[in-house]
């Protein structure tokens, strides 16, 4: 029996996809001594990932093109997802109409919820405004007035309001890094996830995930609240998840499976470690893009050289772990390569002919996990338009979604340990 899962905040589906499963990633980025049992099938160069026991239900974001983006690849792989599955819209409308009677707006036995709440308040890159956020939730700027519950930087109140009105035996809330360090907005947070349905669910003291150690060849850094339903969890389950210090194999948040420049990560898989995957692992193998089918790696940014003290001016080294792939486009997104006027190194494929050029958007999708079926550009069937999702969106798709490996770690080990937390009668 499948896990129903509603996603909330979903963008165009990373942590979808990684909960489950289902999709092939290049070989570097899985530990085939510890996570064997990942793996359906194998090729020369990619690992196909088994199906979790996840399954989304719902999934919701005000974004117009993630939405189409959703549609275009998980229409294509479950009979059972329709253009319904995903509604677009606020989500503060959606709890209102909710509470005002339409009951057809949540669906019914969701096993798990999870969100990446608006998190451009919180990141170290923005403004830093958190819960003085002058958005509104539909993202339009409010100038002079008063942030409230329905302002951008408190959107998590009102997943803390689905997960209230769903019910879920445990929910995942993921935010930027820079969250932790926003004084007591954390505290604020958990407390506040914490007094769901009274004293109802326990939530764990959350935790920054690194991407690198998950196999991502990407220096990301994102924090995760987990959370989970007191009244289902059994008596042992209760007892592990409220010590201090709670065993590696009871917690929900993944192990590492790869290392860090030679960090050591105290864990029991500590010697089966593998080296963090390089950037040019998961690139080597795409065409250029003058060469390629696929629209993802036809499109890039044209933006010029801007000098190397802007953001967005530098080359992804090929050795190391790429820079995080940011929502933006244009003169924000790194170089692929640079010609040697520029401070480019990479010189063997600026002789092999290889021009300088920005990652293309499928070489953001790597860099993130994401599979070569998902479309970061899709042509427009009408003639209004030529595309219904641009490159210069893709960009912002991408950058902005949660790392599907990542979730796919995630969901494994709650996965694993889904009979010990929850009751039999609640499974």
């Amino acid at each position: 029996m499948k896990k129903h899962l509603l996603s909330l905040f979903s963008g165009c589906g990373g942590m979808d996809i990684g909960f489950e499963g289902g999709f092939k990633v290049p070989k570097t980025t899985i530990n085939e001594k510890i996570n064997k049992n990942w793996i359906e099938k194998e090729d020369e160069f990619y690992f196909y990932l088994k199906e979790t026991i996840f399954e989304t239900k719902f999934a919701n974001d005000i974004n117009k093109y993630a939405k189409a983006a959703w549609d275009n690849y998980f229409l294509r792989r479950r009979a059972n997802v329709n253009k319904d599955t995903y509604r677009l819209g606020s989500i503060v409308d959606i709890v209102k109409q909710y509470k005002s009677g339409d009951r057809s707006l949540l669906p019914k036995n969701i096993d798990i919820v999870t969100g990446g709440f608006p998190c451009q308040d919180f990141s170290v890159s923005g403004k830093r405004k958190g819960f003085d956020s002058h958005k509104d939730h539909n993202g339009q700027i409010i100038d002079g007035a008063i942030p409230t519950e329905e302002t951008r930087g408190k959107l998590y109140i009102w997943m803390r309001e689905v997960i209230e009105l769903t019910s879920p035996k445990m929910f995942i809330a993921e935010n930027v890094k820079g969250l932790a360090n926003l004084g007591v907005v954390k505290k604020i947070i958990q407390s506040d996830f914490s007094t769901i349905d009274g004293d109802g669910y326990l939530v764990l003291t959350p935790r920054v995930l690194h991407a690198g150690y998950y196999g991502i060849p990407q220096s990301r850094e994102r924090i995760f609240f987990i959370g989970f339903k007191k009244s289902a969890l059994t008596q042992e389950a209760l007892d592990q998840l409220t010590k201090n210090e709670i065993l590696e194999e009871y917690s929900p948040y993944p192990i590492p499976s790869h290392r860090l420049n030679g960090e050591i990560h105290y864990s029991s898989f500590q010697s089966l470690m593998k080296p963090f995957t390089k950037s040019i692992e998961v690139l080597q193998d795409l065409e250029e893009p003058e060469n390629a089918n696929d629209l993802s790696q036809k499109y890039y940014s044209k933006a010029k050289f801007m000098g190397k003290h802007c953001q967005g001016q530098k080359e992804i080294d090929p050795n190391r772990l790429a820079p995080t792939i940011r929502a933006e486009h244009h003169g924000n997104i790194e170089f692929r390569r640079l010609s040697v006027e520029h401070g480019g190194k990479i010189h063997e494929e600026l002789d092999s002919g290889k021009i300088e050029r920005r990652l293309t958007l499928r070489e953001c999708a790597r860099i993130q996990t994401f599979p070569d079926d998902f479309n970061f550009v899709i042509p427009s069937i009408e003639k209004k338009s030529r595309f219904t999702v641009s490159p210069s969106v893709g960009y912002k798709l991408v950058g902005n979604a949660v790392p599907p490996l990542l979730a796919y770690h995630i969901a494994k080990k709650i996965e694993a340990n889904w009979s010990f937390y929850f009751n039999k009668n609640n499974l």
